[in-house]
């Protein structure tokens, strides 16, 4: 059973965001949570804290050694197994001051706790059996989501509906794992040819259930992480007014000067539910000084690492060498020609880019076309929707993966008549690659690392 140290102490912190509110929030959480919070804590009338109905709310005062109140606040009592943490819970909320919300805390430490380590209250959720570590990651999930599409389909998760898929794909694979077992040590009996067919046809299926999960992958990739939409061409084309005209707000500085933009800006947008992470950058163009240099290597980094490109032609003006150079070189396999400045007469002089959106990003003309245009090219026309179940993580998608392998070869043993044995391998594989999501079989670097994620007080 994995262990950490420090999993006995009782462990504060302050759960709300930093800076000024109406409201911050200590959380306690430990075996010692009704002894810390009965030390700092005086109610009205109220009682100690081994005293307090479970999941009541108490009136009262922090108060300091010599008796002076640090604040009115109320605390919330969740006494375990059924608490966040499963064990005994205290959540003091007082005045949302950064000052006076860190002296609670602090009084918390003087009193018996020690601070939480990030994702420490999440973390013993997972070890005591409340979340497993699907549903632990997606806490994570939800509260970096940037959109109520990527909200929905991390609820699910949090939900256990991902967990309730590996739990039934695990136990189908148990059966297996029990045919071959019962073929292997009764060999004498006649429905060897029945059971050893059946095991092949289990195993197909299998395979159809974790190819239909991994499909999801692409789509909850999206969801979670979004899409980088870079914004490229050569000065003066109009990329950071099309930058400003995509998320509706004046952020990059937009004059007739060329080369305003000197480094990469880079701003999120949600298109149709898809967190877009649009980036400007400085024009492509030969270098004059170094930070020219600097900038033109910056902008083709940004590109390289781009899941789609909007590379900007200024259609008012004929093609030049500049141009012709900056097409050729940006061979993006997902590039959009985007050509800007439509509300001006054309100087193309024929349509050389048949299809490609024609906008103004001065008056913010087809900006609506441009929009769906970057949304087909990458979901490749699927609609991006949090429905069912999906796999928004990497390291699920390659455990899935891994089982899918594990499985595949046992499949092709059984076929090719080689020893079940063999097969029986492959198959306890493909059951330990799902048992590593769920964290029943999950090294313990691998739970650090997901837990380091979080933040402190989560």
């Amino acid at each position: 059973m994995y262990q950490y140290k420090g999993e006995d102490d009782t462990i504060a912190a302050i759960i709300t965001p930093a800076g000024s509110g109406g409201v911050g929030i200590v959380r306690v959480s430990g075996k010692d949570t009704a002894g810390v919070v009965s030390r700092i804590f005086t109610g009205k009338s109220c009682g100690a804290p081994s005293e307090w109905r479970a999941y009541s709310i108490h009136y009262g005062w922090i108060k300091a050694e010599a008796g002076d109140v640090i604040d009115e606040v109320l605390v919330a009592w969740m006494p375990g197994p059924k608490s966040y943490t499963c064990e005994d819970v205290a959540e003091i909320s007082g005045h949302g001051g950064p000052a006076v919300i860190r002296l609670i805390l602090n009084h918390c430490l003087q009193a018996g706790a020690r601070l939480a380590a990030p994702g420490e209250f999440t973390k013993r959720a997972f070890l005591n059996g409340r979340i497993d570590l699907a549903q632990a990651e997606a806490v994570l999930d939800i509260i970096t989501a940037r959109t109520e599409a990527g909200v929905r389909a991390v609820e699910r998760q949090l939900k256990g509906d991902l967990s309730v898929e590996l739990e039934t794909l695990r136990a189908m694979l148990l059966g297996v794992l029990g045919g071959i077992e019962a073929l292997l040590n009764f060999p004498e009996e006649d429905t060897d040819a029945g059971q050893a067919g059946k095991v092949v046809r289990d195993m197909a299926l299998i395979l159809t259930r974790l190819d239909a999960l991994l499909s999801t992958a692409p789509r909850g990739r999206i969801l979670k992480e979004g899409i980088r939409v870079v914004i490229c061409g050569k000065p003066n084309v109009g990329k950071s007014s099309l930058l400003n005209a995509l998320l509706r707000a004046p952020r990059a500085i937009v004059t007739d000067v060329a080369g305003t933009t000197r480094d990469v800006i880079e701003e999120c947008v949600n298109i149709d539910g898809i967190p877009v992470n649009l980036v400007d950058t400085a024009g492509i163009l030969v270098p004059r000084d170094k930070v020219e240099e600097e900038a033109v290597r910056r902008s083709r980094e940004a590109i390289a690492s781009a899941d789609i490109v909007l590379c900007v032609l200024d259609q008012s003006c004929p093609l030049d060498e500049t141009d012709r150079a900056l097409i050729a070189g940006i061979s993006h396999p997902r590039r959009i020609m985007v050509l800007n400045k439509a509300d001006l007469p054309s100087g193309l002089g024929h349509d050389v880019f048949e299809g490609s959106p024609k906008v103004s990003a001065l008056r913010r003309d087809g900006m609506d076309e441009l929009r769906r245009a970057m949304v087909r090219m990458a979901t490749g026309d699927a609609a991006v929707e949090a429905r069912g179940v999906l796999v928004n993580d990497a390291r699920h998608a390659e455990a899935l993966q891994g089982a899918k392998e594990a499985l595949q070869r046992a499949k092709h043993a059984a076929l090719q008549g080689d020893p079940l044995e063999f097969s029986a391998e492959d198959i306890k594989a493909a059951v330990n690659a799902l048992d590593a999501i769920t964290g029943r079989h999950v090294d313990a670097d691998v739970i650090d690392h997901i837990f380091a994620k979080f933040c402190i007080g989560k």
